[in-house]
């Protein structure tokens, strides 16, 4: 049996491929190149989400690669707790922290002033920030929290952020993290939002990360690759604090078990496509464990997945968050 083929086998399986034993088969398979190989000292990246989780996990692997690395978070007591300890970790004195609200697009705007105020360029944005509320939250003007985060945000501060993606010598990088859960969704935009009759927390997350990884695609239909290249990624079932909240039966389940990511291996991906030139090569693709996957598991969501609606969802995102893509 080929590499191709096994690895293949595993990913139509679902549980091999989600789980740990996915990471540790193809690590062994395709010999990958080990994170610590990897030189980013002349490198600027901005991470969301970075304060718990695959992100923190993902910002020790890039202050340990020497990246000019620059935190996005709400809370600046957290931000700064986590550049001490790099700091110390990684001997890494380039981690600076920009304190915005991801659920207030006016905070984001702000975000992006100061990220232009200070950075001549930026090498890579990884949208990494992710929320799963079990209880319906809202923003200020009603939209759905987790929309607001996972869906107008990263559009927001990836419109306005274009300019410095593509300063640099080559290309920019834009990584969303995405889940596997978003699989089980089919796109839409009228029921982005669930109502409040039928909201579930971990559905209402599945179309918001279905969202993104359309709107990845649909980045890179717009934005030369010679400016900037857009990958989404998913991690596989990563044993987090996030998860362990909000989905508290699954990690009792799968936990004990030993199929849980550690938040490193959940992290792998984000950073070898931060680093290798193997992600200049291709845009708007969707990875898992360094490989290209398929977007759709079943023909229900690949049917929904038309080029009307993506065109529509485009449009959401413009009118919701005033920025409008000059071309």
């Amino acid at each position: 049996m080929t590499q191709g083929l096994l690895d293949t086998l595993i990913e139509k399986t679902v549980v091999p491929s989600f789980s740990s034993i996915g990471a540790a088969v193809r690590k062994r398979l395709f010999d990958w190149r080990a994170l610590e190989e990897y030189d980013l000292s002349d490198q600027l990246v901005v991470i969301t989400g970075a304060t718990s989780g695959i992100g923190e996990a993902a910002a020790e692997v890039y202050a340990s690669l020497g990246a000019h690395l620059v935190i996005v978070a709400r809370s600046e007591d957290k931000a700064q707790a986590l550049i001490e300890r790099l700091g110390k970790n990684t001997g890494n004195e380039r981690i600076d922290a920009v304190i915005a609200d991801l659920g207030q697009l006016d905070s984001v705007r702000e975000a992006c002033d100061e990220l232009h105020a200070r950075y001549d360029r930026i090498d890579t944005l990884a949208h990494n920030a992710g929320a799963l509320f079990n209880q319906r939250q809202r923003t200020n003007d009603g939209t759905d929290l987790s929309v607001e985060i996972m869906v107008a945000a990263p559009f927001l501060m990836t419109g306005l952020c274009l300019p410095l993606l593509s300063a640099g010598t080559g290309a920019g990088r834009v990584l969303t993290m995405s889940s596997g859960g978003m699989y089980t969704a089919a796109l839409s935009v009228d029921g982005l939002e669930m109502s409040d009759e039928h909201y579930q927390g971990a559905q209402q997350y599945a179309l918001a990360k279905r969202a993104q990884v359309t709107l990845n695609r649909s980045w890179a239909e717009r934005v030369s690759p010679e400016k900037c290249v857009f990958h989404a990624l998913h991690p596989g079932w990563v044993d987090t604090p996030g998860i362990q909240e909000a989905l508290p039966g699954f990690s009792k389940i799968l936990g004990p078990l030993g199929l849980l990511r550690s938040a490193r291996d959940g992290a792998d991906t984000l950073v070898w496509l931060s680093a290798d030139d193997e992600a200049l090569g291709t845009t708007g693709q969707f990875w898992h464990d360094r490989g290209i996957r398929a977007e759709h598991m079943s023909a229900r969501t690949r049917q929904a997945d038309t080029r009307p609606l993506r065109q529509k969802l485009w449009d959401w995102c413009e009118s919701h968050t005033g920025f409008v893509l000059d071309v």
